[in-house]
């Protein structure tokens, strides 16, 4: 049977960038608030104490949050200043088209649609200035509402969100062998609508 420490572990994992409050984890885990503070103590001992891990727990005001370490930032930059120079893989794409249609939109919601979770994704899109937060949702542990921007509209080609283009309308092309819908089929020249926008302003 898995241990409390493996279990608070796999909990703030799953949680993603949202964390989750005391309250909630001592309910999961059916422990007391104290035990839950000797808990996280010693989760964060294992960690610290492990060279192979680069993570970390963090509180921040009543909830406790998986984070990397500040030993591995240079590493974690480095990827965020690749990946800009990358298109957007199918996972980030997948979740991008839920908040452009669904906004505003919790983590918890889009991982719900997906049966996965997004948060490395949607951390992602965060960096590359396609999403940002746009307040919190009145709900338990007020998680933050996500939505499209400005950057994004210029990324696919559009001049607003009314161009999005009605899922009814989509055509068998915008189909994939899984039977996914390519929400920005329609579009598809991401990276060539940007190439096209900075060579006219050069």
């Amino acid at each position: 049977m898995m241990t409390k420490i493996a279990q608070l572990e796999a909990l703030l994992y799953v949680a993603g960038d949202n964390g989750i409050e005391s309250t909630n984890l001592c309910e999961l885990l059916q422990i007391g608030k104290p035990a839950l503070r000797e808990l996280t103590k010693s989760l964060q001992e294992k960690l610290q104490k492990n060279p192979d891990s680069g993570l970390q727990i963090q509180r921040l005001n009543d909830s406790y949050k998986l984070t990397t370490r500040p030993e591995v930032s240079k590493t974690i930059e480095n990827f965020f200043q690749k990946d800009l120079t990358k298109s957007l893989s199918q996972s980030a794409l997948e979740i991008l088209s839920i908040i452009a249609y669904k906004q505003p939109i919790t983590r918890i919601e889009i991982d719900e649609i997906r049966g996965v979770n997004s948060s490395g994704a949607l951390q992602t899109l965060i960096w590359r200035g396609l999403v940002r937060i746009n307040g919190k949702k009145e709900a338990p542990g007020h998680p933050n509402l996500y939505v499209t921007t400005d950057y994004f509209l210029q990324y696919f080609g559009y001049q607003s969100l009314a161009d999005l283009p009605l899922i009814e309308d989509f055509e068998d092309d915008s189909v994939n062998a899984e039977g996914e819908i390519d929400l920005f089929a329609a579009k598809g020249q991401a990276d060539k609508n940007i190439a096209k926008t900075q060579k006219g302003e050069s």
